[in-house]
C-alpha cells in the first residue's frame, strides 16, 4: 500500500477555496497515470483516461480534495488571529488544538484556545459551556507582529501527522484524501494490471465540497457523466454510546456501498454491479446509509440529463476531528472493487 501518498495527501494543507498545495501534488503523481489533465475555472483538477471509439461512455470518480478548516476573520492589535470556520465543526473537539495557519508569505505554527478564563479561576457554571466555532482564536506566539504576518482570508488547518496503528491509520484530512488516494491509486492499479476499459474514465479532484459540493456542480455540467460515482468517507460510529442501528459502518468489514443520504439515493443497477463484481473478486462490502449529509455523488447525478451513480466509501472514526481513523484494509477493498468496475466498462 502507498502509505507515504496518503500521508502527503493528508499533511498537506488546503481548506474550501485554498486547494492549490493539494491540487499541485496531486497533478505531479498523476501526469503519468492520465491522458490529459485540466485545471478548470473553479480549481478542479480534471483527469482523463480516454475511451474508444468517438463517443465513450463517460465514467466520472468525483474525489474532493478540500478538508474542514478556517479562514482568518480578524487578527487584534495584540495578535490574536479569529477565524470562521469552512466545513463543519464540533466545538467540544477544538480545545488546544495545535494548528498551521498558512499565509502567502509562509505558516505559521499556531495554538487554538476557546475565549475565556482557565479553569483555575473559572466558575463551575463556566466549565460547563460549550462555546461555537466562532468564540475560538490561534495564538502564533508573536504578538502584535502578527498583524503584519496574518491577513483577513488567510487558511487555517490542524495540524498533526499521520500514524500507523496496526491495520489502523490515524490522521486529520482523511475526509476527503482518502478519495484523492483512492482516484490516483485506481489509475495506477488499471495500469499496472494492463487492464483496458472501453469507457472514457475522468476522475474529478474536485473543490469546495465541504461547503456544498460547489466543485462537483461545476465539474459535472462540463463533464456530463453517464455513470458518476462519489468517493468519499463515511461515518463508523462503531464505538461506545452509539446506538448499534446508528454505527453506519464497521472498520475492518470492507468498503461501503453508499446507497442514500440527504443528497441522493444511489442506482439500484449500480448497486447490483458493484455487489457483483465485489462478490465475483472476494472483495469485502457493506451496506451504508448515512442519516444525514451529502457527497459529490448527488451533484454528478443530478447534472445536465441525469446520471446513475452511487457512492463508494470507506468508513472513518472520529470523522471531522484531528484524529480520523480508517481501517487500511476497507481503504484497499475500495480501490479494489472501483479498478475493477472500471475494468468491466
Amino acid at each position: 500500500m502507498n502509505i507515504d501518498l496518503l500521508k502527503r495527501l493528508c499533511e498537506t494543507p488546503g481548506v474550501p477555496g485554498h486547494e492549490h498545495r493539494v491540487r499541485d501534488l496531486i497533478a505531479a503523481e498523476a501526469a503519468d497515470l492520465f491522458d490529459t489533465i485540466e485545471t478548470d475555472v473553479m480549481g478542479s483538477l480534471v483527469c482523463t483516461r480516454n475511451g474508444e471509439g468517438d463517443d465513450p461512455e463517460r465514467v466520472v470518480l468525483a474525489c474532493h480534495m478540500d478538508e474542514i478548516g478556517f479562514l482568518v476573520s480578524h487578527v487584534s492589535d495584540k495578535g490574536f488571529i479569529h477565524v470562521s470556520p469552512v466545513g463543519g465543526f464540533d466545538p467540544r473537539n477544538l480545545f488546544s488544538r495545535r494548528v498551521l495557519v498558512c499565509t502567502e508569505g509562509g505558516d505559521y505554527k499556531g495554538i487554538m484556545m476557546a475565549e475565556g478564563k482557565p479553569i483555575h479561576i473559572s466558575a463551575p457554571e463556566d466549565r460547563k459551556k460549550v462555546p461555537e466555532p466562532t468564540d475560538f482564536f490561534v495564538d502564533i506566539g508573536l504578538g502584535s507582529a502578527a498583524k503584519d504576518k496574518v491577513r483577513v482570508g488567510d487558511f487555517v488547518v490542524m495540524d498533526e501527522p499521520l500514524v500507523e496503528m496496526g491495520e489502523r491509520i490515524v490522521s486529520k484530512a482523511l475526509d476527503n484524501r482518502i478519495a484523492c488516494w483512492l482516484g490516483l491509486e485506481v489509475a495506477r492499479k488499471l495500469a499496472s494490471d494492463g487492464a483496458k476499459h472501453k469507457c472514457r474514465l475522468t476522475v474529478a479532484f474536485t473543490v469546495q465540497e465541504e461547503v456544498g459540493l460547489r466543485g462537483a456542480r461545476t465539474v459535472a455540467a462540463d463533464l456530463r457523466p453517464h455513470i458518476g460515482i462519489g468517493i468519499d468517507t463515511t461515518l463508523a460510529c462503531d464505538t461506545p454510546g452509539v446506538p448499534e442501528r446508528d454505527k453506519t459502518t464497521e472498520l475492518g468489514k470492507g468498503f461501503g456501498l453508499h446507497l442514500k443520504d440527504n443528497s441522493f439515493i444511489a442506482d439500484l443497477r449500480l448497486t447490483r454491479e458493484f455487489e457483483d463484481i465485489a462478490r465475483a473478486n472476494d472483495i469485502p462490502w457493506q451496506r451504508t446509509i448515512l442519516a444525514g449529509g451529502g457527497m459529490d455523488g448527488a451533484a454528478l447525478q443530478q447534472a445536465a440529463s441525469g446520471a446513475r451513480a452511487i457512492g463508494i466509501v470507506v468508513g472513518t472514526r472520529y470523522i471531522h476531528t484531528v484524529c480520523e481513523m480508517i481501517d487500511r484494509r476497507d481503504l484497499l477493498a475500495a480501490r479494489d472493487v472501483l479498478a475493477a468496475f472500471v475494468a468491466t466498462r
